[in-house]
């Protein structure tokens, strides 16, 4: 006799909690995820579907493989996974769990998946991050990102909190940790309609940051004089 599992038929899909690591396409035209175990080589979109890692044919989540989304039901438990070493530098996700799904006792395993909310950790300084920089690694064709406050993104390839959410689109809403400010925007395009003196106020201080960098450095060039080597002292008369 085969067992079948219960079913479920819930009103509204279920919420859950995850954690990730955001990535910027090569090109900077699209923003996405990757995740931090399982089917970390596969980034994906704010709406997806899953797909096995192992490269089989079935539908995810299929009872006898580990393929599908991932996520927990508690959001405390998710928020403890970012303790770790390995993914201090990971945000937390609120996600819609969309299409089949399996319940296991702390969560859920599932076949579509809509990333709702992701919560940006502070940078690597302590400060409040106002924008994702390069975080040193990536996978073909993606750069792996990290939270950055104004002052440790310098000349680093960056984009903000806002103009990540707007790449990534459906809706997704990207903010700093709680009890910190708000986001700032200064990739391509323009400010979402809804950006309020908090995010503007953060730009401001994320544009001010790399100004002040860029004029530092001509006025290092300006002392070294047009004709000296780069990094070496100014020729001597």
């Amino acid at each position: 006799m085969r067992l079948r599992l219960p079913e479920e038929r819930p009103a509204e899909p279920p919420t859950g909690y995850k954690i990730a690591h955001p990535v910027l396409s090569q090109d900077g035209t699209r923003a996405g995820f990757t995740g931090v175990s399982l089917g970390g080589t596969l980034p994906y979109g704010v709406l997806d579907e899953a797909r096995c890692v192992y490269g089989l044919r079935h539908r995810a989540p299929a009872r006898r493989c580990d393929c599908g989304f991932h996520c927990v039901h508690d959001r405390t438990a998710a928020e403890a996974l970012l303790c770790t070493a390995e993914h201090r530098a990971a945000v937390l996700l609120e996600v819609s769990v969309l299409g089949a799904y399996i319940r296991f006792e702390h969560g859920y395993r599932y076949a579509r998946q809509r990333v709702r909310t992701a919560t940006v950790g502070a940078c690597a300084c302590g400060a409040t991050a106002v924008a994702l920089a390069d975080a040193g690694w990536g996978r073909p064709g993606w750069w792996g990102l990290s939270g950055s406050c104004a002052g440790c993104v310098r000349g680093r390839m960056s984009v903000s909190l806002a103009s990540f959410a707007r790449l990534a689109g459906e809706g997704l809403r990207v903010r700093p940790a709680p009890g910190t400010r708000g986001a700032a925007v200064n990739g391509p395009g323009g400010l979402p309609a809804d950006t309020g003196v908090p995010e503007l106020v953060a730009e401001a201080a994320l544009l001010q940051a790399r100004l002040d960098w860029f004029q530092s450095r001509l006025a290092q060039l300006g002392e070294r004089g047009p004709g000296a080597p780069p990094g070496g002292s100014p020729p001597q008369g």
